[in-house]
């Protein structure tokens, strides 16, 4: 398993976003455009932290979250992938930070993965997902519920 490059720099209410997939640059900018739109009926300013570095390509999950664990003010990561990119609504992959170790015991764990770790969102529901995590206003398992009653298995934000 490969090292990545630590994420510095980003501020406490932006949404961190990772490139994995670089295969399409106008898929790219596609994404970036719709995660700097205002969000929440056009209310909110978008606040973004956005990692574009061939050295996270094709970076699997499991090579993210060591890379990214020394925020502990992060809940959330996003991950614009191939998916990402092919998919004409661009539903990027939201992974929780979360891990066994942070819960109090294996039945919490469970309650809160419910629905597993990870689940796809469209771009305005990153900036919902990542505030809401970050308030504790919801839990990542409230979400990622939502997106498995999706016909398409994605959260998409009101």
């Amino acid at each position: 398993m490969r090292t990545l490059p630590a994420v510095t720099d980003r501020k406490e209410f932006d949404a961190l976003v990772v490139r994995t997939d670089y295969e399409d640059d106008r898929a790219w900018q596609d994404v970036t455009a719709a995660l700097m739109a205002p969000w929440g009926d056009g209310v909110y300013e978008a606040c973004v932290h956005l990692v574009d570095d061939p050295a996270w390509a094709d970076a699997a999950v499991d090579e993210i979250l060591p890379a990214v664990s020394a925020d502990e003010n992060l809940a959330v990561v996003s991950l614009a992938d191939r998916t990402t990119m092919r998919t004409e609504s661009h539903p990027l992959l939201a992974i929780t930070t979360l891990t066994r170790e942070e819960c109090a015991d294996d039945e919490d764990y469970e309650q809160l993965t419910e629905f597993g770790t990870e689940f796809r969102t469209t771009p305005a529901g990153v900036h919902d997902v990542h505030a809401n995590l970050s308030i504790g206003n919801l839990g990542f398992e409230e979400y990622a519920a939502w997106a498995h009653d999706d016909a398409e298995g994605i959260y998409r934000s009101a």
